[in-house]
């Protein structure tokens, strides 16, 4: 269960190092094999999965009906676009320049544990979506039977 934020820096390679925090987990969660995507979600994010988790994904998402362009787009998306990395001695990992490029990441971005996958984000697209509030008129069922 990843959870947390951390602001990271990405040097001029496009490497960032995995926070000391997270080491562990994610040598025991994957035996430090990480697969990033991108988040079809959300501009100005990227995804880390580990490896068994990202399969999960990968397998429910190819099982679509590509037959539906929304299908294809997710499956584009995500499986298309996700490369498999290992952090190096220094536990770093490369972003690919297409990835930076098309996340808007570049020397600073902040990375969040979002329990099963880390959400990799451009430091503006974070400020961005961090300073939106939730309205009332977006609360959900499942939100309101929360007990915050």
């Amino acid at each position: 269960m990843f959870q947390g934020e951390t602001a990271i820096t990405v040097d001029d390679k496009g490497r960032l190092a995995i926070p000391t925090a997270y080491r562990e987990q994610v040598a025991g969660a994957c035996a430090n094999r990480l697969v990033i995507t991108y988040n079809p979600f959300e501009s100005g994010c990227l995804w880390l999965f580990p490896q068994a988790e990202w399969e999960r994904v990968r397998d429910q998402v190819n099982a679509l009906p590509s037959v539906k362009a929304v299908h294809r787009a997710l499956q584009m998306k995500l499986v298309g676009a996700a490369s498999m990395v290992e952090p190096d001695s220094a536990a770093r990992i490369l972003l690919s320049a297409s990835q930076r490029a098309a996340a808007g990441i570049e020397k600073k971005a902040v990375l969040l544990g979002m329990g099963n996958k880390f959400e990799l984000w451009s430091e503006q697209a974070h400020l961005a979506k961090i300073r939106q509030t939730i309205g009332e008129d977006e609360i959900s069922d499942d939100m309101a039977d929360l007990h915050l």
